[in-house]
């Protein structure tokens, strides 16, 4: 049965191999691949993503092989990504209330959002790529969180990897501000592997110390003592379903993150990592 998957990446850059991970696999079953960017952009990749020979400060060794950053060239060359949705075009966005004929605003808003359901009728998941880039564009976008809760109510899948995963923890009921997440079992960027200094992103000269929020502390806030974040520190891979959730620690977690996509939506898997 043919798929078609959502995949949203930053403007800010994305990490090579937790982009070519997953999609290397919907590739393999001939799923369609549709990319989506805040502005509709074209995302690039972080340029250490790219380079077998970058060292990863928290680890103190390379994290990317040379195969690895030998495919991330290539995608990055190839022009799968140079006409992206533009997400700021396509999902509304929640006015003021300070705006001018507010309720009347608020009421189309309501209207527009209603519209998504027909839009993503023909998708079967959605996925939001990591890397750093998330951190600026997408952790705290309003029109990807609307994206991400009508894949949530209509029962598709949702998926993230490393600092993508805020956006699911940040995407909430507005009238309770509970996450989606709440009750579930999720893993994400753990605190261990955040850097303490020199966090970059692309098309700004902004380049920071640590984060400006450590992911782990978000998200074990966020499932609530109901659920769980499980960082798997120490171990090789960490990548959790909790149905219809699929999220991935970090850059080694991308193709097992994309395999395990896959077997939710081909065999049924409901629950896996933990």
């Amino acid at each position: 049965m043919s798929r078609k998957i959502l995949v949203i990446v930053s403007e800010h850059g994305y990490w090579a191999e937790e982009l070519i991970g997953p999609v290397s696999k919907f590739d393999e079953r001939g799923y369609e691949v549709i990319f989506a960017t805040p502005t509709g952009k074209r995302a690039h990749a972080l340029p250490p993503s790219l380079d077998a020979n970058y060292i990863d400060p928290p680890l103190g060794r390379s994290v990317t092989t040379e195969e690895n950053a030998r495919l991330g060239r290539e995608f990055e060359q190839s022009s799968r990504l140079d006409s992206p949705l533009d997400i700021e075009a396509w999902v509304p966005e929640r006015p003021y209330t300070s705006d001018e004929g507010y309720l009347p605003k608020l009421e189309q808003y309501h209207r527009d959002l209603d519209r998504l359901d027909a839009d993503i009728a023909g998708y079967d998941a959605i996925l939001v790529v990591g890397g750093s880039g998330p951190i600026v564009d997408l952790a705290n976008n309003e029109r990807v969180h609307a994206l991400i809760l009508a894949f949530h109510k209509a029962g598709k899948v949702v998926a993230a990897e490393c600092y993508g995963v805020a956006c699911l923890a940040f995407a909430r009921d507005w009238s309770d501000r509970g996450s989606i997440i709440r009750g579930k079992h999720v893993t994400g960027h753990c605190k261990e592997y955040d850097y303490k200094d020199g966090t970059g992103f692309l098309g700004t000269d902004f380049n920071m110390g640590p984060p400006p929020y450590p992911l782990e502390y978000i998200l074990r806030d966020a499932t609530g003592p109901r659920g769980a974040y499980h960082g798997n520190f120490g171990k090789p891979v960490s990548v959790i379903v909790d149905f219809p959730f699929v999220t991935g620690r970090s850059t080694p977690d991308s193709y097992l993150t994309g395999q395990k996509i896959v077997e939710v939506l081909e065999d049924g898997l409901t629950r896996y990592g933990w």
